[in-house]
């Protein structure tokens, strides 16, 4: 630093440029109005059959389905309206990440302003802890480095240079920083953190021309439907056309055989109410609110109930390094001392060369590649704090983004002895002739050695001394004069790096197991991913994303969803904002991630475990099976019910059920052992099976055509049943034969792992509830009246139990692995 401090701006001029250039915030999502929110939500096809239910069922009188039907719309909406007011917080987060106040030069003094005043051509004074308010350019810096990795991903704190300031007008700076990797060394971004040094720099951009406005607007746009949605919303759109057309035809036919037109308009809406399952939004929202609070207890928290079923379908993880494969924290791994050298003096001059210290009751404090070195110093028996005091330091050159390398000068332990010069960088500017007095072969053995550890995803440093003469009697400082960092020995060198976590090549081979890509999309440079790539089995071409920005995970999201994937992306940064977002699911770090990362997330991991991904995954598979299994057993009922509708005239029953009937067995099946359905566990070995095609429809993999094979086995059953009792105890002989095969049904779809009841209790306790509500159908009084049925002949129950058991047999035959 140079003492020489820019004039600034003078008031009249930064309030000119406040209200040319607007505040410095990031500018937050268009409002909304809550009506237009509502629209959108109550426009889903799932809703409007949802609505179109709400009618039939109170025309027919139905009131108890018609309070359910309502409040399951009511809770999608409120639900579809709250995804949308998540993702605007999103954005809103950002301007936590701005500093509430900015040191910066006006009328020639320095001062606090509120950061939403800072504007372009505004001299900002920068100092170790605080948070860059805005885009700027470095005029003046001492030993400063930036935090940039909530931009751009980067694990390691940047070192800074002065260049030649910026155009007082606030020009638009480059846009690096967010779309083609880190900023220019002279650059500093909004939102960053200086964790070492001073600088002055020229302010060039403020609000929504600042890096963080531009991830802002990355961050903008509709809300996108998971798989789950998308899947719902086609099968709403076909049973809505099938309920439509079930009731023309039944009508139709029933009005050409002469029967009244009241009964056929209550019969055809009766059985519209029954061809359509209402119960599937609520066995939808149960297996969802039942799956989070499962992954609740296993430290994942699903911010979207939609998007936990979106899990069961992830074909690709794009998962970021540092704290999640990685222990986000900088560890000595390797050492090479070169010949001559003494492995005591490497580790003396990695701790004395350092500026970092540990903390003795508290957290360490400085650069983690500098408490790195300190911690293996120590481990070797050097107490930093020991060698500080027998070697004072007394000069030194700092670190810099040009020289790559720092050197300081501690003062000799003899009176009128030399000084000790100790010298820490990248090897490519310490192990050069220029800064040693090594034979060749020394410094090819010593950059060999760097190439290799660089290779294996380590940060390598080299460290360097020399005894240098005792300042002369004329009080010359040491350090003047001829350049210290000459003529130096070479000590060796120290490879660093951040570990990886016990369990990521575990969770990532379980990912694999299930058929799931994984990719590794980070900031850091390309040896050390590919590096970290290899050590968790991460492999394949197109495996690893280096040096990625903001604007490249976003692209690479969208291209891997153009390819048929469904993406789950994990992110803790600001940098990862905008892709959490347009990932199918968004995973957050909750414990390291910031605010921006979890408002546009899906799902957040309490623990940063990667491995909670892989639970979470299976409780998405979990939901997805649950729902198909409701999906055979409802629609199936209703098939069997329409079937039997149009069928009994053709075998000289006009009627088979009265439209009460159909509602009663439509109550006691689609109520609370449809509901039950949701509660079953995870089926055997799900994790081991590939995914199912992002294409596939609900009822794809071979579930449509054994909806059929049930539909049919139960119709035939119940008309059979119904000819062979005949009389006046037909319908109830029909009824019943219909209510049991579908409860037989319900016992056939359970789980694999459902080996007992004790499984789930609330099947075994619906499904025996419903048998004894269908049962007093044709035997109490008071139901025979209110339903029109009357006692069924031993051989009307004997049938009817027979097809509660075909109907069983035939599902357990039929059954494929659900996914």
């Amino acid at each position: 630093m140079t003492g020489q401090r820019l004039p600034g701006l003078t008031s009249e001029e930064a309030a000119a440029r406040l209200v040319e250039h607007g505040p410095n915030t990031v500018p937050p999502p268009p409002p909304q109005p809550v009506w237009r929110r509502v629209a959108r939500a109550v426009g889903d096809p799932m809703v409007l059959v949802l609505l179109a239910a709400v009618v039939l069922t109170l025309a027919t009188g139905d009131l108890a389905d018609t309070a359910v039907i309502a409040a399951v719309v009511v809770v999608n909406t409120v639900l579809a309206v709250r995804q949308e007011v998540t993702a605007d917080r999103a954005v809103r987060a950002l301007s936590d990440l701005a500093a509430p106040h900015c040191r910066v030069v006006r009328d020639g003094l320095e001062r606090l302003v509120p950061s939403a005043d800072v504007v372009p051509g505004d001299v900002v004074v920068l100092a170790e802890g605080d948070l860059v308010a805005a885009d700027a350019r470095l005029v003046e810096v001492a030993a400063l480095r930036v935090d940039e990795s909530m931009l751009t991903g980067e694990s390691v704190a940047v070192d800074k240079v002065a260049g030649t300031g910026a155009p007082s007008t606030g020009a638009r700076p480059t846009d690096r920083g967010v779309s083609a990797g880190e900023p220019p060394a002279d650059t500093v971004l909004a939102g960053t953190v200086v964790v070492h040094g001073r600088g002055v720099a020229t302010v060039s951009a403020t609000g929504a021309a600042s890096a963080l406005g531009r991830i802002a607007a990355l961050l903008t746009g509709p809300p996108v439907a998971t798989p789950l949605q998308r899947r719902m919303a086609q099968l709403s759109a076909i049973l809505a056309a099938t309920a439509v057309a079930l009731c023309a035809v039944v009508l139709g036919l029933g009005l050409l055989r002469g029967e009244p037109l009241e009964t056929m308009l209550l019969t055809a809406v009766s059985l519209a109410v029954a061809a359509v399952p209402e119960s599937l939004p609520v066995v939808v929202s149960v297996s969802l609110a039942l799956a989070a609070r499962r992954m609740a207890t296993r430290h994942a928290v699903a911010r979207n109930l939609a998007a936990v079923e979106t899990l069961g379908s992830v074909t690709l993880l794009a998962t970021d390094k540092t704290g999640t494969l990685t222990r986000a924290s900088m560890e000595a791994v390797d050492r090479w001392v070169a010949p001559g050298a003494a492995d005591r003096d490497l580790l003396r001059a990695a701790a004395l060369c350092n500026d970092a210290r540990l903390g003795a009751d508290g957290p360490d404090v400085g650069d983690p590649t500098e408490v790195a070195l300190l911690r293996i110093a120590r481990e070797e028996g050097l107490d930093p704090d020991t060698l500080r005091r027998a070697y004072p330091r007394r000069d030194e050159r700092a670190f810099d983004r040009l020289r790559m390398r720092m050197s300081t000068t501690h003062e000799s332990l003899t009176p009128g002895g030399p000084d000790l010069v100790l010298c820490k960088g990248a090897p490519e500017t310490v192990v050069v002739p220029a800064v040693l007095d090594e034979p060749g072969d020394v410094l090819a053995a010593a950059r060999e050695r760097s190439h290799e550890l660089a290779a294996e995803g380590c940060r390598v440093l080299a460290f360097a001394q020399r005894e240098k003469g005792p300042p002369s009697s004329a009080g010359v400082a040491p350090g003047a004069g001829a350049d210290p960092e000459t003529g130096m020995r070479l000590l060796g060198l120290v490879a660093l790096r951040d570990p990886t976590r016990e369990a990521a090549a575990g969770t990532v081979r379980a990912c694999q197991d299930a058929g799931i890509e994984v990719v590794l999309v980070t900031g850091d440079h390309r040896l050390t991913a590919d590096a970290v790539a290899r050590q968790v089995g991460i492999s394949g071409d197109g495996s690893v994303m280096a040096r990625a920005t903001p604007a490249d995970k976003l692209a690479a999201v969208r291209d891997w969803q153009q390819r048929g994937h469904v993406v789950a992306m994990t992110g803790d940064g600001v940098n990862d904002g905008p892709a959490l977002r347009r990932a199918d699911i968004g995973v957050a770090m909750g414990g390291r991630g910031t605010e921006v990362a979890r408002q546009a997330a899906d799902l957040i991991l309490a623990d940063d475990d990667l491995g909670t991904v892989v639970a979470a995954v299976e409780e998405g598979r979990r939901v997805y099976a649950n729902i198909r299994r409701f999906l055979l057993y409802g629609i199936s009922g209703g098939a069997s019910e329409v079937a039997v509708m149009l069928a009994g005239p053709a075998i000289g029953v006009p009627l088979p059920l009265l439209p009460a009937q159909i509602l009663w067995v439509n109550l006691l099946t689609h109520s609370f052992v449809g509901a039950a359905l949701g509660s079953e566990p995870v089926e055997a070995g799900s994790m081991h099976r590939p995914p199912r095609r992002p294409d596939e429809g609900v009822l794809g993999s071979g579930l449509w055509w054994r909806i059929l094979a049930v539909g049919a086995l139960l119709a035939a059953a119940a008309l059979v049943v119904g000819a062979v009792v005949a009389g006046d105890q037909q319908r109830s002989a029909t009824l019943l034969t219909l209510g049991a095969g579908q409860l037989g049904v319900a016992w056939a779809v359970r789980s694999r792992a459902a080996a007992g009841a004790g499984s789930n209790p609330a099947l075994a306790w619906s499904v025996a509830g419903a048998a004894a509500m269908l049962s007093a159908a044709v035997l109490l009084p008071p139901l025979q009246t209110l339903l029109s049925t009357t006692t069924v002949a031993p051989a009307g129950w004997a049938g009817a139990t027979a097809a509660g058991l075909a109907a069983y047999l035939l599902v357990r035959g039929l059954r494929s692995e659900p996914r």
